[in-house]
């Protein structure tokens, strides 16, 4: 239900707060569209806070969009680790560079008396919140790092469900409560921005290109005879400013012109042929029938209390078999040292990933996805692994081929029941709904 709100409720209550509340400011509260400026009242330390947030911010920003609109790019580029190294190393820095920035107009807000007058308490609630949301993304790309790797299969597809209108909580269900926090505060940030100075991210002056040269001076005869050469100086300046950004921006039209086809086939899809096309029917088709398949098998856990894992000769002290809890989530089975079942969640309590079956020569098993090694016997991770919560061992029953129950273990350890050793290789390994356990 919380997962719900924050994830599914939230966030369209954001975006219509955006822009319902971006259009009514608009038409009603035009002059006040964008940010007030405070640097006739005080400027020194304006410039020491404004500069890093707008710096910081914007690389910031920048390494969040680019998955989200390229994430196949982003992945080709993350699989080289010097490309991953550099970009968390700059996120890194480009994340404190704002955080300085912030907390630097925050107590020019609050110190300042000239600005306080013409401070709101919207203004200190967004500051205090972008200072909370960039320390919390500081937290996670410390406590879970190469966040530009999993984000891919992770807020990616869940920002894009939202946007389609189709909210998936599969993607964020996982999430370290981190994460998640980070991107709750992300969307209450986005849902009061009509009502901040946050607005004036809508409003570029790109009238100011064209518009004359205007200068705010008390002035006398005497001080326009002084005045003028630098009036003139500053016309000098526009033009010359004007012709910069002409040369910018023929350069940056020829740049787009030469990446146009790139994205044009990104968002438009190629042109395929019927060999590709039919290629993509079929692979449309198996995601069909892997989809029936697991609604079989829910439909299968939700009417039996019995469900097969295995025959237990079948099953080995290093190499597990996979299978589908009653949670739909997968597992591995072994055989002990004492020939009795061994289960144990395949789902990383990292970020969900699924673990490897083999056994090294310590008895632990590997999520490759972050390298996490948990020992087999206590599902317990190894110190310094970025998982930090132990694999749930899960509860089994032995059956002989007659359905008979002869001995059954639950997760904690507790065994009821005997089985005959020389019956013990023909029984059937089974997972037991009443020792169902949500990780």
């Amino acid at each position: 239900m919380v997962n719900s709100f924050f994830f599914v409720g939230l966030p369209y209550i954001a975006l219509f707060s955006l822009v319902a509340g971006s259009l009514y400011r608009f038409k009603s509260e035009r002059f006040s569209y964008s940010a007030l400026s405070s640097q006739f009242l005080e400027s020194k330390k304006l410039l020491w806070g404004s500069v890093p947030w707008h710096a910081g911010i914007m690389i910031v920003f920048v390494g969040h969009l680019i998955p989200f609109l390229l994430p196949g790019l982003w992945q080709s580029l993350t699989s080289q680790p010097a490309f991953v190294i550099t970009v968390e190393l700059l996120g890194v820095a480009a994340a404190f560079t704002a955080l300085v920035g912030l907390v630097v107009l925050f107590v020019r807000r609050i110190l300042s008396r000239h600005i306080q007058s013409v401070t709101t308490p919207v203004d200190l609630v967004v500051l205090a919140l972008l200072i909370v949301q960039i320390l919390i993304g500081i937290q996670t790309a410390a406590g879970h790092r190469w966040g530009s790797m999993w984000s891919v299969q992770t807020t990616t597809p869940y920002l894009w469900s939202v946007l389609t209108l189709q909210p998936d909580l599969n993607h964020v269900d996982s999430l370290p409560p981190t994460v998640k926090l980070h991107i709750a505060v992300a969307w209450i940030i986005i849902m009061l921005v009509p009502f901040s100075r946050l607005v004036h991210a809508f409003s570029l002056p790109i009238q100011y290109l064209w518009r004359a040269p205007q200068q705010v001076i008390w002035t006398n005869a005497r001080r326009i005879r002084h005045i003028a050469p630098v009036i003139r100086k500053a016309e000098e300046s526009r033009r010359l400013f004007l012709k910069g950004a002409l040369g910018l921006g023929t350069a940056g039209g020829l740049l787009t012109v030469g990446v146009m086809d790139k994205l044009v086939r990104f968002f438009s899809g190629p042109n395929m042929t019927p060999e590709e096309q039919a290629a993509l029917l079929q692979k449309r088709l198996e995601r069909l029938e892997m989809t029936a398949e697991e609604r079989d098998l829910e439909l299968e856990r939700m009417r039996n209390d019995y469900i097969f894992v295995a025959n237990l000769k079948e099953l080995s002290p290093n190499d597990g078999k996979y299978f589908i809890d009653y949670q739909m989530r997968p597992a591995l089975a072994y055989r002990d040292t004492e020939g009795f079942p061994l289960l144990i969640s395949a789902k990383c309590t990292h970020l969900g990933c699924t673990v490897a079956s083999s056994v090294d020569a310590s008895g632990r098993i590997l999520c490759p996805c972050h390298i996490s090694y948990f020992d087999l016997k206590t599902g317990m991770p190894q110190p310094g692994s970025p998982a930090t919560k132990p694999l749930p061992l899960l509860g089994w029953a032995l059956m002989d081929t007659q359905g008979n129950i002869l001995v059954s273990q639950a997760p904690d350890g507790r065994r009821e029941g005997e089985v005959p050793a020389d019956k013990l290789d023909a029984s059937m390994v089974y997972i037991a709904k009443r020792y169902e356990e949500t990780v």
